[in-house]
């Protein structure tokens, strides 16, 4: 099961197809409480000022509900999973998957 924590997975290049597909107050609502890896995981794939716009957006949001917050990243994941469809971008075999020996 693919979770929002799991975008840490995806490469460069898939990231910056996730942003240039999602609305920049979907992905600030997101990004809300999520890890400092990957906000910087994301901040990495954008230019420089609009990492910093973003990081602006996160100070100035303040209290979000936590249900708002999985919605937004519920609707990432769904534009995600599109470019997977499309051969944009594979998420599969980078999610939760373990060997035997």
């Amino acid at each position: 099961m693919f979770v929002f924590e799991d975008m840490l997975l995806i490469p460069t290049e898939g990231i910056k197809e996730v942003l240039a597909r999602v609305d920049r107050k979907l992905l600030t609502l997101a990004l809300k409480g999520t890890s400092e890896r990957l906000k910087e995981h994301f901040f990495q794939c954008m230019s420089q000022r609009g990492a910093e716009m973003l990081r602006e957006d996160l100070e100035a949001l303040g209290p979000v509900k936590i249900k708002e917050v999985e919605a937004a990243q519920q609707q990432i994941i769904a534009i995600v999973r599109q470019l997977e469809a499309e051969g944009v971008l594979s998420i599969r075999g980078t999610v939760g998957e373990q060997y035997v020996v």
